[in-house]
Formats: structure tokens, C-alpha cells, sequence
């Protein structure tokens, strides 16, 4: 999967206006992405913390507040995309975080 090309759409809140979308090369791309985006809010939120740090439960929490977020795989053996769900994104941020981990 870390080579296929990715869109997440996203609704962060209920004001349809807030829709939106990222373009990523890689779904691992995607997912850092997503992580970044969590990492911005949370910047936003305490300025003054110069060394960031989460767990995944606060990961989740942040895509469950999501109004709305999916992700567009392209799959080169279809050629088309195929749709992801809340639920996919969640495990697939668990098995990327856990390799960085390792």
C-alpha cells in the first residue's frame, strides 16, 4: 500500500463549508498526513509546549470528531478508486504508528 496514490476526504465539522480534501502519493503518506493535521490542532491549542506528544486513543479522538472522513485508494489492478472508511483510517494510523515505533 505505500505507493498508491491517496485522497482523504474530510468533513472536520457540521458546516458542510468545512469540506475538504488532501492528496497524498502514498497511503503511509496519507496517513502521516492525517497525523499532521492532529499535530497542527494540538499545536494551535498549547503554543507553548515545545515537544508534542499523543497516544493513539487521542489520535482516534480527533477522527472521531470528525463530521465526516474517508479515504480514495487507487488500486492500479481496477484502475479506480476504492473507498475507505473511519474505521480503516483508525487501523491503518495503528499499524503505520506501530512500525515507527519499532
Amino acid at each position: 500500500m505505500a505507493g498508491r496514490h491517496t485522497i482523504i476526504l474530510m468533513q472536520p465539522s457540521q458546516n458542510r463549508a468545512t469540506r475538504t480534501f488532501m492528496d497524498f502519493d502514498s497511503v503511509n503518506h496519507a496517513l502521516d498526513g492525517i497525523c499532521g493535521l492532529y499535530e497542527r490542532k494540538i499545536r494551535n491549542i498549547n503554543p507553548m509546549v515545545r515537544n508534542l506528544t499523543y497516544d493513539i486513543s487521542d489520535l482516534y479522538n480527533f477522527i472521531d470528531g470528525m463530521t465526516d472522513i474517508s479515504a480514495l485508494v487507487y488500486d492500479d489492478s481496477l484502475h479506480a478508486f476504492l473507498p475507505y472508511d473511519r474505521q480503516w483510517i483508525k487501523q491503518k494510523l495503528f499499524q503505520h504508528l506501530k512500525r515507527h515505533a519499532s
